[in-house]
């Protein structure tokens, strides 16, 4: 049977960039418009359809192709600059005829983000992306292309991480968190999507308008592969597109001066193992970091299974790191205040940047991409005969893994070819994850919509 959804109404439409968008060179221009296997059109296509369907409450990455099948987007060389061309766009983007300007503006940003990261970056020559130091500096020129890097500004930036298939309460607590964030002027940062990556922001836009605050910042830091299946919420106004998720969670780590962990699924453990593998390194030791765990009373019981998960696995180190503030959004709002404040007396004491987490350590492997094959999930080292932040390191693998089977078309196809992913390793960590990935089944935390089913199998004997 076909569950897909039926096409959408649609409209074509030209628009002009502005800002950095005004000049592009033929070659880029050409490139973007490159169909050939390589070529940057299909990418732009499908990052391009994702911020037209804002607001989407889909997480399957194939839905807006059907609903848009004939969707196309052209970059016009004109004699005052360049032009957007759409074809067959989905309606809800425009009002009375006219794109929405929010919406508008994030479609900017993949031009931007596409253009900068696959000719200045990748093909550039600039980088060494084989080298940490190289990986680090590719991650700090795109988010300065995006000018999400500002200097002579105190550490206000907030990252806030958790799941796009969310219960209302647990949404509702979201919101509220954000609105005592912006009550004290931070800004917001998440993964750009619905659920725990909208509330935040959705709170702070209040607050922040009761305190008179008009140059708030709600930075989304997004990549291809996940943005089909994760459209950018409305509320964000400065979206980034990091080329795989690697540099994505380094962009939060060096942009971010506290950090907040709401209820969520596999994509939330992943940020939290990258999280604390980093500050269980020893250079990262002595490092300030607010992190707090947080969500409504129904949430206790999750963030419960998670610190006995983290306990089991990476030991009493890790859970020291973070605390769990449970159904206080006061709280937790005095809490990233107090951090964010220590962040900024160790900057200065360490002539640091405000903008961007120069000092904090990211070993080579949690910045190498990971490839979540059939053959690269079997052989991950699960053991505990390890170091704490490598043994984090491979879970973080297993977890992308598994959100790569759930929202990634490659990744969907290999399984529906070959059958589930299969995760190995030492007895006790195998029961403790898929006592935890069946929680998240049973929670409703892998899929918005329709019946979830496992793409990975653990044993456990």
């Amino acid at each position: 049977m076909n569950h897909q959804p039926p096409p959408q109404p649609a409209f074509n439409a030209r628009i002009s960039p502005r800002g950095a968008l005004d000049v592009l060179s033929r070659d880029e221009i050409a490139r973007l418009g490159d169909a050939s296997r390589g070529g940057l059109h299909e990418l732009l296509r499908r990052c391009a359809l994702a911020v037209l369907t804002t607001g989407s409450d889909s997480d399957d990455p194939r839905a807006a192709q059907h609903m848009y099948p004939d969707f196309d987007i052209r970059v016009l060389q004109q004699d005052r600059g360049i032009k957007i061309e759409l074809q067959q766009a989905p309606a809800l983007a425009f009002v009375d005829g006219e794109i929405i300007r929010g919406v508008a503006d994030l479609l900017y940003a993949v031009v931007r983000d596409i253009v900068y990261t696959s000719i200045d970056v990748q093909g550039s020559g600039k980088f060494d992306l084989g080298t940490s130091e190289g990986i680090t500096g590719a991650v700090f020129e795109i988010l300065r292309n995006a000018r999400v890097l500002r200097p002579h500004v105190d550490p206000n930036l907030v990252v806030c991480w958790g799941g796009h298939s969310i219960g209302r309460e647990e949404y509702v607590y979201t919101k509220k968190v954000g609105y005592e964030l912006g009550l004290r002027r931070l800004d917001i940062c998440t993964g750009c999507g619905p659920g725990a990556m909208k509330g935040p922001m959705k709170g702070a836009t209040i607050a922040h308008a009761k305190q008179r605050r008009h140059d708030n910042r709600y930075i989304g830091i997004t990549e291809p592969g996940i943005i089909a299946a994760e459209s950018p919420n409305p509320i964000v106004n400065h979206l980034v597109i990091m080329p795989d998720i690697e540099k994505r969670l380094e962009a939060f780590v060096r942009l971010g001066h506290g950090f907040i962990v709401f209820p969520g699924g596999v994509g939330t453990a992943e940020e939290i193992l990258y999280l604390l593998g980093l500050l269980l390194h020893p250079d990262n030791a002595d490092l300030p970091f607010p992190l707090v765990f947080t969500g409504p009373s129904e949430s206790a019981d999750y963030f419960d299974q998670i610190d006995r998960f983290l306990r089991l696995t990476l030991g009493d180190a890790a859970t020291s790191r973070y605390r769990i503030l449970v159904d206080n959004p006061v709280e937790v709002a005095v809490a990233m205040v107090k951090g964010v404040r220590q962040v900024r007396e160790h900057r200065l004491s360490s002539h640091d940047a405000f903008f961007f987490n120069w000092t904090l350590r990211i070993p080579h492997e949690f910045q190498q991409p990971f490839q979540p094959s059939h053959e690269a999930m079997t052989a991950l080292n699960l053991h505990r005969k390890q170091p704490p932040h490598l043994l984090a390191a491979n879970l973080r693998r297993a977890f992308s893994g598994i959100v790569a089977g759930n929202v990634k078309e490659s990744a969907m196809a290999a399984i529906a070819a070959k059958g589930p992913f299969e995760i190995h390793g030492d007895p006790e960590v195998m029961q403790a994850l898929d006592d935890l990935l069946r929680a998240f089944v049973e929670q409703r935390r892998m899929k918005i919509r329709g019946e979830y089913r496992p793409c990975y199998r653990v044993p456990t004997s």
